[in-house]
């Protein structure tokens, strides 16, 4: 059994529990009684957070490092309702960066935009026939820190524009799964240095016998599969709400057993109006990304292969639900 598919298992049954959670949606307050099929017009919805963090050391016998970090994140839900039509739209933006010592420069520990649409047209009970975009990039350059002089990613590279067409399946407020057999998936490395290297899937560059550069890597790799995405949006508890989103695509022509995995949950834990914590979590694996290792710690990376990804954030400080 392939590690993405071990993955797929463990999050289909996370995927079971939140739906028998989501059943009592009907129960809740007034504001979320409210189901997609009975409201007309725009739901417009969101959270805004902004943290700081400082430390700043003079004369400190038991040593340390000054340092100072910021994490921002933009969580946006606009959706339209008319008739048998449904439009949505999620936008997710993040950014965190760090400065640690007083000779360091700047390291980014968050970099993502992640916008979905998807326009739907009521088919049947609790069924939509749907269609669905979603672009995936960042912002800035990324760096095999420590050493920042090697670049690993960049703006637009990559970027994964993803086109699909399916049912969508809305059992109640905050809650849909959508499945597609009809899906491309098209990956962009906007950086010729990284094409060539064949990063991120992409076809590397070919050399002759004295290293002179024969044909450039490819920039664009498309693929053809399948797709499902759940979404869950739920108040757990008075002040604390989660978010998840699941994504997961399987390539009908190579190797379609290695689903690509893509799971994010958001955390938000109000202590006022404008304060809160907030946790977010990314767990990525894609059979095409390869990661280099030192696997015997002697500071040389000697082998790569996919891996699975992680990434935490946890931020503190201004925050704005609406």
């Amino acid at each position: 059994m392939t590690i993405s598919t071990r993955i797929f298992l463990v999050i289909c049954l996370l995927g079971i529990t939140l739906h028998g959670n989501s059943q009592n949606a009907e129960s809740e307050k007034a504001s979320d009684t409210l189901n997609t099929d009975s409201t007309n017009g725009w739901d417009l919805r969101g959270t805004v957070a902004l943290g700081l963090n400082h430390v700043s050391l003079t004369n400190w016998a038991a040593g340390g490092q000054n340092s100072i970090s910021i994490n921002g994140l933009l969580n946006i839900f606009a959706q339209y309702k008319k008739g048998k039509s449904l439009w949505e739209n999620y936008l997710d933006v993040g950014y965190g960066s760090i400065k640690q010592g007083t000779n360091a420069g700047w390291v980014k520990t968050d970099d993502k935009i992640d916008f979905t649409s998807k326009f739907g047209r009521k088919a049947f009970g609790k069924w939509y026939y749907a269609g669905l975009l979603n672009f995936k990039t960042q912002i800035t350059p990324g760096y095999n820190y420590p050493n920042d002089s090697v670049k690993i990613s960049n703006a637009l590279a990559p970027a994964y524009i993803l086109l699909a067409l399916g049912m969508d399946f809305k059992p109640g407020k905050g809650l849909t799964f959508y499945i597609s057999p009809l899906t491309t998936k098209i990956t962009v490395v906007n950086d010729q240095a990284l094409a060539d290297a064949g990063a991120f899937g992409m076809e590397p560059a070919t050399y002759d016998g004295t290293g002179m550069q024969l044909t450039k890597g490819n920039t664009m790799r498309s693929e053809f599969g399948g797709y499902v995405r759940l979404f869950v949006r739920k108040e757990v508890a008075e002040n604390i709400s989660v978010q998840t989103k699941l994504d997961l695509f399987s390539n009908y022509l190579e190797n379609p057993q290695n689903i690509d995995v893509s799971w994010e949950v958001l955390i938000s834990m109000k202590v006022n109006k404008f304060f809160a914590a907030t946790l977010s979590t990314h767990l990525i694996y894609d059979d095409d990304i390869d990661i280099a290792v030192d696997s015997n710690g002697d500071g040389v990376y000697d082998t790569s292969g996919p891996r699975v990804q992680f990434k935490e954030v946890l931020a503190l400080g201004f925050s704005y639900q609406f």
